[in-house]
């Protein structure tokens, strides 16, 4: 056999690889997060789009999409990270500064929530769900007026903004201004006949109001749409005030109603209940 001359040495094959095939392999990817995203698969979502941010490095959809992802299951500090890679790559995307908003809302940063949020506005105007955010973080600061104004905006927008009008509802409640309250309620419900939360409002108003028939008739319709209202937590995530949640209180407590949630509990098995979406 002849020998290896000096300096000789076997040199292994390297593969050389289409950016353009990476980048498409990447968004590939990221499309069928975004499918299992919608069958609640998030775990399974979120390896398929970590995957895809190596792949199409560049693409601010996909890091925007890894962002909203983390949102969805909470993780909210890889949320705004993920995030703000998308807004270096597309700072002009209207989007991913809602969705900031949105996530430093729920770290209780309302200031650079607002910030967020109105950087977006001013790009795209007029969204019915960013204008209903704002609203809300206003809500939280305590800034009532304010709130109102950005769910009237989102009213104007949309009129059957549900959400809005509900919300409007929580905040005429705890001024007191009850029976514009139930006004509002009693929109909302017309409007969504499957929303839970407004109806349960309607029934807390009336049965401290001393309708308990109606009261007790509406309460058990609300929890055979949606037991989850029937937790005091979930309203108060669903930003209702102290007057209105312990008034709530007093009416989940009578016997009528511990019956009805309790045997909409029982028909509802662990992977059918759900989480009532944080506002």
């Amino acid at each position: 056999m002849p020998r290896l001359a000096s300096g000789q040495a076997l040199v292994p094959h390297v593969l050389r690889l289409d950016p353009t095939k990476l980048q498409q392999q990447g968004l590939s990817l990221a499309q069928e997060a975004v499918q299992l995203a919608q069958f609640q698969q998030y775990e399974l979502a979120l390896q398929r789009v970590r995957l895809a941010t190596q792949l199409a490095p560049k693409s601010p959809e996909v890091w925007s999409l890894l962002g909203g992802l983390y949102l969805q299951t909470n993780e909210i500090d890889n949320g705004i990270t993920a995030l703000q890679k998308a807004q270096s790559l597309d700072n002009k995307n209207s989007a991913v500064l809602f969705a900031l908003g949105s996530a430093y809302r729920q770290k209780g940063k309302y200031s650079q929530a607002v910030e967020y949020i109105k950087a977006g506005l001013q790009i795209k105007p007029n969204v019915p769900g960013a204008l209903f955010d704002l609203g809300n973080t206003y809500l939280m600061m305590g800034q009532l007026s304010d709130a109102i104004v950005q769910y009237e905006k989102a009213i104007a927008q949309e009129k059957n903004y549900w959400p809005a009008i509900n919300n409007i509802g929580l905040i005429k409640y705890e001024s007191g201004r009850i029976d514009e309250a139930i006004q509002y309620w009693k929109t909302a419900s017309a409007i969504d006949e499957k929303a839970a939360e407004p109806r349960l409002a309607t029934a807390v108003a009336l049965y401290m109001k001393g309708d308990q028939q109606q009261a007790l008739a509406l309460a058990e319709a609300a929890i055979k749409l949606d037991n989850s209202y029937a937790d005091l937590k979930v309203l108060k995530e669903n930003l209702w005030g102290d007057r209105l949640l312990a008034d709530a209180k007093k009416l989940l407590e009578t016997p009528q109603i511990q019956a009805a949630i309790t045997q909409a509990q029982g028909r509802s098995s662990p992977a059918q209940q759900r989480p009532t979406p944080r506002r």
